[in-house]
């Protein structure tokens, strides 16, 4: 009994594990909205000021760096003739910060002669507050091209830009460094970028039953979404991060919409009150919504339509089109402007966010083996479907273990005590037969117990 009870314990904490894990989304700060949440894998690296200075990446891994007004740091790549490799930085100010128009960063990819392979820069513009912001530079192959080609030193450039009247605390930086599959030999692929695509927007998406998933509160903790309607609330000064699977040949639309206030007697007109930004796999800008102004009364945006995804929109002149070059999660982020606050209370506010992936998925891969972050499985729709973040499956999945071993030791340890009991049976049933039965007692199969259990 006491053994079953223990199997039993056992068994309920793990489903209670399963049931907390299963959750979506992340629960608000008790102090207000949660701090941005950096990948707990992230190592610590120092940018360099000087180049040969300057620290190795490693493909595939996560850094924690900072940088200070007005600094340039370098970073460096050892690349491989095949390599294409994709260095992203998000940064985040600490404790919010005074930021500008023109505040925000630059990275890039550069040989050792210093001729930029590719940049990307990341700026707050008229929505004024500070919030995490994402760019990436790319190294890419191209036998097309005699600059930035060939194996060797690179590196990655990282420069913060600050108005005077900006504030002058550190920056945090989360810094990604993922390389591209190599391509399948013999199938030849585009090089010509798109010059048409769908442009107009689908019909809206029909509402789910259970349609509330709160968003979570960085990259790495990014909420799952599927084509739906989606319900969350935000708070004054939170980022709200979310992620969607997109496949190849698909395209991603997204509008958010903000509740109107019921604070009576309150007509401030806040310009740039909600800002919504959407980033590709590797942390690359793709687009922004015009930031929403508000005053009181119900408001929405939406992101300027993008292309399918496809390997050939890569050699795109335009960035939005550039960024759509692969499957894989598309980030979404919504900030609430502070200033809010300031005229219609701290509460939490209602917005609706509307996810529509419209298109079939392709099969369509253009590498060789495992796409990475750079496809669509299975796993990740169900993940959509589930609405779960990435930390809360991958604890799902270690649940799910847990709960199987346990399992499994529950029934070992019934079959042990069943052997041993029907052995025990077995030794005083011989002990106790008369003496000319004895032989007959001895040739008793071991094929299993007694005939009466």
């Amino acid at each position: 009994m006491r053994q079953r009870s223990r199997g039993r314990a056992t068994l309920a904490a793990v489903a209670a594990m399963c049931a907390v894990a299963a959750l979506p989304g992340q629960a608000y700060g008790a102090d207000g909205p949660a701090a941005y949440a950096f990948d707990p894998q992230a190592k610590k690296v120092d940018g360099a000021a000087v180049s040969t200075d300057a620290k190795a990446l490693t493909a595939g891994s996560v850094y924690r760096s900072s940088i200070k007004f007005g600094q340039k740091l370098y970073y460096r790549l050892n690349l491989e003739a095949t390599t294409n490799a994709y260095v992203s930085a998000v940064i985040v100010p600490k404790d919010g910060g005074k930021v500008a128009y023109g505040d925000g960063i630059t990275v890039s990819i550069r040989d050792k002669s210093d001729l930029q392979c590719s940049s990307e820069n990341a700026h707050f513009e008229s929505a004024e507050y500070a919030r995490p912001l994402a760019a990436y530079a790319y190294r890419n192959v191209d036998k097309d091209s005699s600059s930035c080609q060939g194996a060797g030193t690179y590196n990655v450039l990282i420069e913060r830009e600050n108005e005077d009247t900006s504030g002058r605390g550190d920056w945090e930086l989360e810094i990604r460094y993922a390389s591209e599959p190599q391509l399948a030999k013999g199938r030849p692929r585009p090089t010509d970028a798109p010059e048409d695509w769908p442009s107009a927007s689908p019909e809206p998406p029909a509402q789910a039953a259970d349609n509330r998933r709160h968003g979570g509160s960085s990259y790495y903790d990014a909420t799952s979404l599927q084509t739906g309607e989606w319900k969350d609330e935000v708070e004054p000064g939170q980022t709200l991060f979310y992620r969607v699977p997109v496949d190849w040949g698909q395209q991603i639309f997204a509008t958010a919409a903000l509740g109107n206030s019921t604070e009576p007697d309150v007509d401030e007109y806040i310009s740039g009150a909600l800002s919504m930004s959407l980033d590709n796999p590797a942390l690359g800008h793709v687009g922004s919504a015009a930031p929403l102004a508000y005053s009181g009364k119900p408001a929405s945006a939406s992101l300027d339509p993008v292309p399918p995804v496809a390997y050939e929109n890569r050699f795109a002149s335009s960035g939005n089109v550039s960024a759509m070059r692969f499957a894989g999660w598309y980030y979404l982020s919504v900030t609430l402007s502070p200033e809010v606050a300031q005229y219609y209370g701290s509460k939490p506010y209602p917005v609706t966010l509307t996810v529509n992936v419209k298109g079939e998925a392709k099969d369509d891969t253009p590498y060789a083996g495992d796409a990475g972050i750079f496809g669509v499985t299975q796993g990740d729709k169900d993940m959509a479907k589930n609405g779960q973040s990435a930390p809360q499956a991958a604890e799902s999945k270690s649940d799910k273990m847990k709960l199987v071993g346990a399992a499994g030791i529950g029934a070992g340890a019934v079959l042990v005590l069943g052997l041993g009991g029907w052995m025990l049976f077995a030794r005083r049933a011989a002990a106790a037969a008369p003496a000319g039965t004895a032989d007959s007692a001895q040739q008793q199969p071991y094929g299993g117990p007694p005939q009466a259990w």
